[in-house]
């Protein structure tokens, strides 16, 4: 046989047993796009650099490489959470893994260890601190290595949203074991930063490749931002399933959960203020379905790998497009619909811009700021949402999505020359002292105490704007301020200030456009993403029974089996072992452990409607 006929017989095999493992394994029947492409190139010893939405599969670009290669797979990760996560699904999975970090005793690292020596595991998910240490790296150049992945690369990049120092040390893999090849994988990269990642960690021409970043099954909404405790527990009161809330303090997460738990909602506190051992109970709490809902600071971050979540919604606006990203993205990675709201007015905006201003690195800062821009832009548009995301990650879209809220209930445009007059002229009256609430307070003729002991009840703009909420007139001033008529000054409380554009618009010399304010999404406007028609009262004991198993094997239910493959399961309504494992998401070990519970549940259930 020749050299090229032996390659090609190799690849062949390598692809089978690639494609085994998938379904034998992880319970999938076929690899998404672009999956096979990057696993054929790990196989052969390629470096590989991939973009992937979360939720798109980058994890099985490694873990079935992994499995194909001979030697241990080493995942650097950054979250002990995200490796503890990891490392329970492939278990489940029947996988040989475990994870090397702070929160193991001193035996149970020592016994990992000698696992490792042994040959015994097929991934060790350790920190980039513990791949560095000395010791750590004499030891595993004695063993053979299946590859190196990098997870989160983007924290090896100035450029990145999520930069960490001790991710720039992993530049030193490629020299200490040039044979063994890299994984790179991120969700969040634009075009600077995946150079960047490239050159940190002296890739060797890679394999590159670019998902799309879209998550169809996500629903981005943007709401004015005016009454937000009331906003926020009317939101999760008619959300269905759990979800995350993000405050950009540690003080707002607290107020925030305090009124929500106090209203009933089953609901935790997560942020960096908290011991550790309280943050990990929140984590597991939410895992294991025991609270419905997280409001948390960016704390709660990379690596909450719980797949249904249903909901994120942004208290404050967010410091990049990148971080609302990765955020967002944290909602329906088992492709089920989800939504992301974000509650958006100009003072959060300006008081982000002053925080991030105030940075000691002038080159960064810079960069901030423009990322930031981007950001305050998405939040303003009157454009489809998704489009303005794409367009930001160069995956150019000119085609509208028809599944965000401005596809959805597309702002109206109306006359806005008297709207606008009204509101500079009190802004004007109240010498440009006043803030947004008290303007408004102004013109809709409230009889508050301040107003009256001040003499501006006698005003001539006083009450000539009661005939619209509050709501409507904060949604007017943000339209102002986003045409550049009115800006925020920041340095003195927030108060309102007149621009040079606002003085033809108060003579009447020059028309305006407005969109008609959109206080309320409109509901009746369906899901474009729908689950599709499957016996609903049959999920539900799925689900019932799916949290009895997992409560017995202290694991989170989403580990046994994820939404998506309740769905598929009670559309195909399995009734032997052979028709079970054809469920997306089933596999040999999960078979062996869950079968005969689940084909039970649909036999009885089937056997009880055919009496009925």
């Amino acid at each position: 046989m020749n050299d090229s006929c032996a390659i090609a017989t190799s690849t062949v095999q390598e692809q089978r047993n690639a494609a085994t493992i998938l379904e034998q394994v992880f319970g999938y029947a076929s690899f998404r796009p672009g999956q096979q492409e990057v696993i054929d190139n790990l196989i052969e010893g390629q470096d590989v650099l991939v973009l992937l939405p979360t939720g798109g599969g980058k994890s099985l670009c490694y873990q079935v490489p992994a499995l194909v290669r001979e030697g241990t797979a080493i995942v650097v990760s950054p979250l002990i959470s995200l490796m503890q996560d990891q490392v329970q699904q492939l278990k489940e999975s029947g996988v040989r893994a475990a994870f090397l970090n702070s929160s193991l005793s001193t035996d149970q690292q020592h016994k990992i260890i000698e696992s490792l020596r042994a040959g015994n595991l097929d991934l060790l998910y350790v920190s980039p601190e513990r791949l560095l240490q000395f010791s750590f790296l004499q030891l595993i150049k004695q063993l053979p290595l299946a590859l190196f992945a990098i997870d989160e690369a983007h924290c090896v990049s100035h450029w990145g949203h999520d930069f960490r120092q001790d991710y720039r040390g992993l530049s030193a893999l490629k020299r200490q074991f040039p044979a063994t090849p890299i994984i790179a994988l991120t969700a969040t990269a634009d075009t600077a930063t995946q150079a960047d990642i490239v050159s940190q960690l002296d890739l060797a021409s890679p394999f590159i490749f670019k998902g799309s970043f879209d998550r169809p099954n996500i629903r981005y909404r943007v709401m004015s931002k005016y009454k937000a405790f009331e906003q926020v527990s009317k939101y999760v009161k008619n959300a269905e399933g759990s979800g995350i809330i993000y405050c950009n303090s540690r003080a707002k997460v607290d107020d925030l959960y305090a009124r929500l738990y106090r209203q009933g909602f089953k609901c935790a506190a997560y942020h960096a203020g908290m011991d550790a051992d309280e943050r990990e109970l929140v984590l597991q709490q939410f895992l294991r379905e025991k609270i419905d809902i997280v409001v948390a600071t960016v704390a709660f971050g990379m690596g909450i790998n719980k797949s249904n979540v249903r909901y994120v919604v942004h208290h404050d606006v967010p410091r990049s497009i990148e971080s609302y990203y990765q955020e967002t993205g944290r909602a329906g990675r088992d492709g089920l619909p989800a939504e992301a709201m974000l509650l958006f007015n100009e003072n959060d905006a300006a008081r982000v811009r002053q925080w991030i201003e105030q940075g000691e690195n002038p080159n960064q800062t810079l960069i901030e700021v423009q990322k930031f821009s981007a950001m305050e832009s998405f939040s303003e548009a009157q454009t489809c949402r998704r489009q303005i995301l794409l367009n930001y990650f160069s995956q150019y879209s000119d085609t509208a999505c028809g599944n965000c809220d401005i596809c959805l209930d597309p702002p109206k445009m109306i006359e806005g020359m008297v709207l606008a007059q009204k509101v500079l002229s009190c802004v004007l009256r109240l010498e440009q002292q006043a803030s947004s609430q008290y303007v408004i307070d102004i013109l809709r003729g409230k009889a508050l105490r301040r107003i009256q002991e001040a003499g501006h009840d006698q005003l001539s703009t006083y009450g000539i704007g009661k005939e619209q909420s509050d709501s409507y007139w904060h949604n007017i001033i943000n339209q102002l301020i986003h045409k550049g008529l009115i800006r925020v000054d920041i340095t003195a409380h927030a108060a309102l200030r007149l621009t040079e554009a606002a003085r033809p618009v108060l003579r009447g010399q020059s028309e305006l456009k407005l969109a008609a304010p959109r206080l309320e999404f409109k509901p009746e406007k369906d899901r474009k993403v729908v689950l599709g028609d499957y016996d609903k009262a049959l999920f539900k004991r799925f689900k019932h029974l799916r949290k009895t198993l997992a409560d017995e094997h202290e694991v989170p239910p989403f580990v046994i089996f994820s939404d998506a493959t309740l769905v598929d399961m009670a559309n195909k309504l399995p009734t032997n072992a052979t028709e079970f494992l054809a469920v997306s998401g089933v596999g040999q070990t999960k078979l062996e452990r869950y079968g005969s519970a689940f084909l039970q549940l649909i036999h009885d259930y089937q056997h009880r409607n055919d009496e009925h």
